[in-house]
């Protein structure tokens, strides 16, 4: 963590100095906001947390609750959120209370006695082999909590406005702020009554019956499935062996999917309660928790469970649908989009796959720096309609994935052929569940990876278009092993990795002339940080050399790659990296992604997603690609408003 830049702290260092917008933020929800959030679920709230970081942008998030969410429904958290949530900064802290998924147990119809279930195979959980980060169980309002925090410790200071529901709203073709919001107070003195909001830009993160995607026309394609879950977290005492490891179990008498829950005792069962009648009208919701404990306790013979308390139970019918489009603009109407779908608003499936909450909060990732550079004026509004056209192909994925793993789950066991069928499609899908399948096309915040002009060849480890996988560096000015990623934080800002190529630092190189463009006039820095702005405000440069960390004389190093920012103007000395093995790392980053030796630029977008690899003779092309993304700083006029 750095911190002192702007001058001596002594309290937490987590809460950032108050800007703009986080200095005196009224309490009432105002008239007009550039940003306002329907609802406070991962998408949201991870939203508000990003959107914190733009203290210029005015943002509101509107709830219909009267306050936090106690008792979440999602609990899966898979290796890519973990991610995020280090890039929010609370990622150990998380870890440190969750539950930590080591091993997936499959247990199946005993042979000998197919009334009984036994213990077909043992599997190490996915995450193990594709990520430094671990696959959690931990309920969904803490997570909630802790970006709830991010958001209100950023400089921008946002806090949920509860007690407000939205009603409708309207999109006016003129005005600053051309969306109109009605919405209603639920609690309080005021309670009942109505009033209009107008914002520049809106955000249904509503949940599966959202009125804001009501609102703008939108519809969810797809069906329910005719098959019925009952969910329960209880508090049990049991002879099941494997209360306390992940398990998929599959008997003459239904299936359950089970997952241990944090804290050591509580436990979450979906368990299959069977094929819904065509008539059904949703009646299966309406079976008691007394019924769904007996289906359990059948489907565990010769194994029981004794429940001693029910923290929370539900029954859903499984649902696969996509949303026809993510924002209120089609193809045809030639404008760019003021109105945003994301989460359950836009997409719904099975809960079995722990994707739900996962896919959400990538939802708002995407979106929120999108937002920030458009509204303090670092990009063009055609930004914005990146975000539909890569998130709905995604939202698509998942549904795929999630039906193929829901008729799995349901199956009877005359169905089954091969009793491994399961565990082998719950490995060999690892990477998709985990949130590390996702690569987005090319755009105008994408290069083309394999079009003619691709040098993807010179990082293969980084495809363009997936999320930067992380690796350990040494830090050159203490020597320290790091995460080269981890010290990207969501802060809204992009960065460049300058991974040199072989003479060392200050020698002439590559990676030297590439240094001076920088420092140029015509470079991305120059023109398109706001004047006035420390020098990283927008892209974050860093440099890797092939060296060990002993070997490279920090002095020598371009100054591109030692700033001086903030009122003090204090050197920046983290922007320096080594890559060979040391006494505390064996990793090398040029092995492990296969880096060009000859040097190679690997551009990353503030939501972690691999932009550009170019070589480090490719300044034209980088000047190219950013012209593309931002608007000229020097040819406008506008204030910084960057932290």
């Amino acid at each position: 963590m750095q911190f002192h830049h702007h001058g001596y702290v002594s309290a937490d260092p987590r809460v950032q100095d108050a800007v703009g917008t986080g200095i005196d933020r009224p309490a009432e929800l105002p008239h007009q906001t550039d940003v306002l959030i329907v609802g406070s679920g991962p998408a949201g709230m991870l939203l508000a947390a990003q959107m914190s970081q733009f203290p210029g942008v005015t943002t509101r998030l509107i709830e219909r609750r009267e306050g936090r969410l106690v008792l979440g429904q999602a609990d899966g958290i898979q290796p890519r959120s973990v991610e995020t949530f280090q890039a929010f900064g609370f990622a150990e802290r998380i870890i440190a209370e969750a539950y930590n998924i080591a091993w997936m147990n499959f247990w199946g119809p005993d042979p000998e006695n197919p009334r009984n279930i036994i213990r077909t195979a043992r599997t190490e959980d996915y995450a193990f082999k594709i990520s430094e980060f671990p696959h959690l169980i931990v309920n969904q309002a803490r997570v909630l909590d802790y970006f709830a925090e991010a958001a209100a410790l950023g400089p921008g200071r946002i806090t949920p406005d509860y007690g407000i529901e939205f009603v409708g709203l309207t999109v006016h073709e003129e005005g600053d702020h051309p969306v109109e919001v009605r919405v209603r107070y639920t609690a309080g003195e005021r309670a009942g009554q109505e009033r209009t909001v107008r914002a520049k830009y809106v955000v249904g993160c509503d949940g599966a019956r959202s009125g804001v995607r009501e609102a703008i026309g939108r519809k969810h394609v797809g069906q329910f499935a005719a098959h019925a879950w009952g969910v329960m977290d209880v508090l049990v005492n049991t002879d099941f062996p494997d209360w306390r490891t992940k398990c998929a179990i599959n008997s003459e008498a239904g299936n359950i999917l089970h997952i241990p829950r944090e804290g050591g005792y509580l436990s979450r069962m979906y368990i299959d309660l069977g094929e819904v009648a065509a008539d059904d009208d949703h009646r299966v919701r309406q079976t008691p928790i007394e019924e769904v404990i007996r289906r359990a306790n059948e489907i565990l013979h010769p194994y029981s469970i004794d429940v001693k308390q029910v923290a929370w139970h539900s029954v859903y019918e499984v649902g696969h649908r996509v949303t026809d489009k993510f924002d209120d603009v089609d193809v045809d109407q030639g404008h760019d989009p003021r109105v945003f779908l994301t989460g359950d608003a836009c997409h719904t499936h099975s809960a079995k796959a722990g994707q739900g909450m996962n896919v959400s909060m990538q939802d708002g990732f995407n979106l929120g720096w999108k937002l920030g550079h458009v509204l303090t004026g670092l990009s063009p509004a055609s930004l914005l309609s990146t975000y539909s056209a890569e998130r709905q192909p995604v939202a698509q994925q998942l549904i795929d994935f999630d039906r193929e793993w829901s008729a799995l789950m349901a199956r009877k066991p005359e169905e089954i052929s091969d009793p491994q069928e399961l565990a082998t499609f719950y490995l060999g899908t690892a990477e998709f569940p985990s949130g590390f399948m996702t690569q987005y096309g090319p755009s105008m915040i994408v290069t083309d990876a394999a079009g003619p002009a691709s040098h993807q060849s010179l990082a293969e480890g980084f495809p363009v278009g997936k999320r930067f996988k992380s690796v350990e560096v040494v830090r050159v000015c203490d020597g320290n092993p790091v995460h080269l990623g981890h010290h990207a934080k969501a802060d809204g800002r992009w960065r460049i990795y300058a991974f040199a190529d072989a003479p060392a630092a200050g020698a002439a190189s590559a990676l030297s002339d590439w240094a001076a463009f920088m420092a140029s006039p015509e470079s991305p820095v120059r023109r398109f940080t706001p004047a006035g702005a420390d020098v990283d405000a927008v892209f974050d440069v860093k440099v890797v050399y092939q060296q060990a960390h002993e070997e490279v004389d920090i002095m020598c190093v371009a100054e591109l790659f030692l700033p001086k920012t903030g009122p003090l103007g204090l050197i920046d000395w983290e922007k320096v990296y080594a890559a060979a093995p040391s006494a505390w790392t064996t990793d090398d980053i040029f092995e492990e992604r296969g880096l060009s030796r000859d040097g190679v630029v690997v551009v990353v977008r503030p939501d972690q997603y691999v932009a550009a690899v170019l070589p480090l003779a490719a300044t034209d092309e980088l000047a190219a690609f950013f012209a593309g993304v931002f608007v000229d700083q020097h040819e406008t006029a506008f204030a910084p408003v960057l932290n």
